[in-house]
């Protein structure tokens, strides 16, 4: 960590990833230094020390006010529609997605922000690109409009750092993993719901098919990988943004034998739905992220088996 810690502002501070970004980040640098916001008011029974604003990221005037009144230098936007929820609504998805990035990229191009982190998904790839091992670069077209979305995200944030020198990083986020958010509308959120059932001693029925096999991260090395790319040295960054990022790869079926392993009575049964299983079908089985590791020193820590045992952990409090 740097002697001038940053002032961080949280889009989306109240979403699967940001519940857990926000309380990282204060780790890192000081409650005083992270302000979170959200288009949902904060919960009750929040912790006290965390600076929430109500945000709509469609406010730009709102935006703006927020970072100058607050000398922030540094946005982490995580606010969006995630992949299935999209479907079900595209143009807000769109005009969340990307209007909403843009005026992110407008507020650090006019105020001369340090830094901001855009992330991206393995959504942003399609039928057409390599299944396995997917490399950093290759062709994108994917078929949902969160898929859409996610490429156009990627070059908005490159298009910013090489028209106006805006300092955009980002990731491709595989499906993550967390017992502390619920999910928030994905693909993979069955890889979270199926330990709720389990630690409940209830069967699962998932709604993709057993041996689909998807890219997967703990939420842990999630917030870890976001932190150490914005701490990266600038110079060493080739991609800058949109870097192929991942830990584990594997299908309900093997999830469910994990969680077996802990909970032996544990069932699974499958039944396909037609639009997340078309989603989950057009997605990578696994990424290559050497670049990240090359460039930023990427390296996850957790594996399926470590990632199971201590998902059940730390959920077997809530189902006491």
């Amino acid at each position: 960590m740097s002697e001038n810690p940053p002032k961080v502002l949280i889009t989306g501070a109240s979403g699967q990833i940001g519940t857990e970004l926000t309380h990282a980040l204060q780790k890192r640098y000081g409650a005083s230094q992270v302000i979170a916001t959200d288009l949902r008011p904060q919960e009750s029974g929040a912790k006290e020390d965390v600076q929430f604003y109500q945000l709509d990221v469609m406010d730009k005037e709102a935006l703006t006010q927020l970072v100058k009144t607050h000398q922030v230098d540094t946005i982490y936007h995580l606010a969006a529609l995630l992949s299935a929820v999209g479907e079900k609504v595209p143009h807000k998805a769109w005009d969340i997605n990307i209007n909403g990035s843009l005026h992110v990229l407008e507020v650090a191009r006019e105020l001369n922000l340090k830094r901001v982190f855009i992330p991206s998904s393995i959504a942003a790839f399609g039928p057409s690109t390599p299944l396995d091992n997917t490399p950093q670069d290759t062709i994108q077209r994917p078929t949902t409009m969160y898929g859409v979305t996610k490429v156009a995200g990627e070059l908005l944030a490159e298009y910013y750092f090489k028209r106006f020198g805006v300092d955009c990083r980002g990731v491709r986020f595989p499906g993550l993993i967390s017992y502390t958010a619920p999910p928030g509308g994905g693909t993979t959120d069955y890889a979270v719901e199926i330990f709720h059932y389990a630690l409940k001693g209830e069967n699962y029925t998932c709604y993709l098919k057993e041996d689909t096999s998807l890219d997967m991260m703990y939420m842990p090395d999630a917030l870890e990988g976001c932190i150490q790319l914005m701490e990266a040295d600038s110079d060493k960054l080739k991609h800058r943004n949109a870097f192929n990022i991942t830990a584990m790869h594997f299908t309900p079926a093997e999830l469910t034998e994990a969680i077996r392993k802990h909970i032996p009575d544990f069932t699974c049964t499958y039944e396909p739905e037609e639009v997340r299983q078309g989603i989950a079908d057009s997605w990578p089985n696994y990424m290559d992220d050497s670049a990240a590791r090359e460039e930023w020193g990427w390296a996850p820590k957790y594996d399926l088996d470590m990632m199971v045992e201590d998902m059940i952990k730390n959920l077997r409090a809530q189902h006491q």
